[in-house]
């Protein structure tokens, strides 16, 4: 392997979210490298980011995303732009450093074209699943019917099944996508590898909260996310309506984190319910935006509709919430109650109107229940740390490569060496992290971190959330 002299080089390449904004793909990204491998990324530019960068050991090559498309002319363009480009960087990354594995995150499911002129050099294939595209379609578009709409259900299969078939190794976020893989796909139960997206409760921890996020009032909602016509961001607006208007609650604002096509009408459907005033937009957050908001919350929202991709996907935000110790109101998905266990509120959907409602009911009875809300505060963060943490996914993403390499196992620290402490793991010495959106909280920002070590300490902090002092008082 020609990267052999200084460990095995990684290209990654992905179209969705810039990169280290994509956060899985960037703890990936850091993964390889603390194993010793060597690791480029190709991705779209962010706003204001440069063409190159060089961060925390991962090599970043951008390119200019195409214009937000409109209409079918508009999505082709803007596809084939980005694919286009995407090569190009990719061949430069060739010429000047010969990579060893060429790594595909979708969407979209073509890469795999663009990877059959690497493999016959040598190049290994891996295959980071993050969608499954065909059940896109039928989340936005409905079962497909009539000639066109069979025809692109049709060619969304082919290309996820010729994908499947030219992977060396393919990685999973979870069982169900690993299913799909085997029964659809007929992928060998062993290339098929089930990496979560877990956060990394070492850095993503809990905070004593900045009151003055709450904008004066006594409890505060989150929504984190991408804001996307798939994600049902509209239902959290909807049901601050009902929250504010009929429920004449005035002691409730609402943060809405995050970016995507539907932000600006997220920002007039505010504006038209008459909620502007009690709803934060904060567009992109970054890593201390994050922080200051989850441990300031008494709530986090999932408001993903119960749909073919939904009920199966594996939902980052709800195990965010549960990092900074955040009960949770969701709708009932598979995958989700995966994640969240007993730290959710699930809810069966309905129609829109009586979605809006119900939702509102939730968020009001968790905010009215303050026991049960420390409760699930309390057993989310636990749940983080014991199960969802992305130390084990670490280990198993990294040995993907090893296998795929044929390098010898490695010896992995004892687990318990790793103690839920505020001064575990911090990134204190890189300012890259909190700039470009990934978990990294910077140390010494804000109030002193809550002492997880301490169980007491934790349940205090659930307890300011439980009242809605701005200390833990009794």
């Amino acid at each position: 392997m020609s990267g052999s002299a200084h460990g095995p080089h990684v290209l990654v390449i992905v179209q969705n979210l810039p990169v280290p904004l994509d956060r899985r793909v960037w703890l990936e990204c850091r993964a390889l490298v603390e194993a010793g491998y060597r690791v480029s990324v190709v991705c779209p530019r962010g706003p204001g980011d440069p063409a190159h960068q060089y961060i925390d050991g991962v090599a970043i090559h951008k390119y200019r995303p195409a214009p937000a498309a409109r209409g079918p002319v508009g999505y082709l363009w803007e596809f084939a732009y980005s694919w286009l480009r995407t090569a190009w960087l990719v061949w430069r990354v060739w010429r000047s450093d010969r990579f060893d594995a060429l790594q595909a995150c979708n969407p979209p499911d073509t890469y795999w074209a663009l990877a059959r002129l690497y493999t016959w050099r040598g190049v290994r294939f891996v295959y980071d699943q993050h969608d499954l595209n065909p059940e896109v379609y039928r989340s936005r578009f409905g079962e497909p019917v009539g000639l066109a709409g069979r025809a692109q259900y049709a060619v969304l299969r082919w290309l996820e099944r010729m994908t499947y078939r030219t992977a060396h190794q393919m990685i999973s976020t979870n069982e169900s996508y690993r299913a799909v893989a085997l029964r659809r796909g007929g992928v060998d139960p062993g290339s098929v590898t089930v990496v979560r997206s877990g956060p990394d409760t070492n850095r993503m921890r809990p905070e004593d909260g900045d009151p003055a996020l709450r904008e004066g009032r006594r409890y505060l909602a989150v929504y984190l996310g991408v804001m996307g016509p798939q994600d049902g961001v509209d239902l959290v607006l909807r049901a601050t309506d009902v929250l504010v208007h009929r429920m004449g609650r005035d002691d409730l604002h609402v943060a809405l984190l995050g970016f995507g096509d539907c932000f600006d009408d997220l920002v007039g459907l505010a504006g038209q319910l008459g909620v502007s005033d009690r709803v934060t937009f904060t567009g992109r957050a970054d890593a201390r935006t994050i922080a200051g908001y989850l441990s300031a919350a008494h709530v986090g929202i999932c408001p993903d509709p119960k749909n073919p991709l939904n009920d199966v996907s594996t939902m980052n935000k709800t195990m965010e919430y549960m990092a900074y110790a955040l009960p949770v109101v969701t709708f009932d998905l598979t995958e989700t109650r995966v994640s969240a266990g007993d730290a959710a509120c699930y809810l069966d959907p309905c129609p829109p109107p009586e979605d809006a409602e119900r939702f509102a009911k939730a968020i009001a009875d968790l905010l009215d229940d303050p026991a049960a809300r420390e409760e699930m505060g309390v057993a989310a963060r636990h749940r983080a740390v014991r199960e969802l943490d992305w130390e084990p996914q670490r280990r198993r993403y990294v040995e993907v490569y090893d296998r795929l390499f044929g390098l010898a196992s490695r010896r992995w620290p004892d687990p318990g060496a790793r103690p839920d402490r505020p001064d575990a793991g911090s990134d204190s010495g890189s300012d890259s992290a909190s700039d470009a959106g990934s978990e990294a909280v910077p140390g010494g920002w804000g109030r002193p971190l809550v002492d997880l070590a301490d169980p007491a300490a934790l349940r205090r902090f659930a307890r300011t959330r439980r009242t809605g002092a701005d200390d833990a008082g009794d």
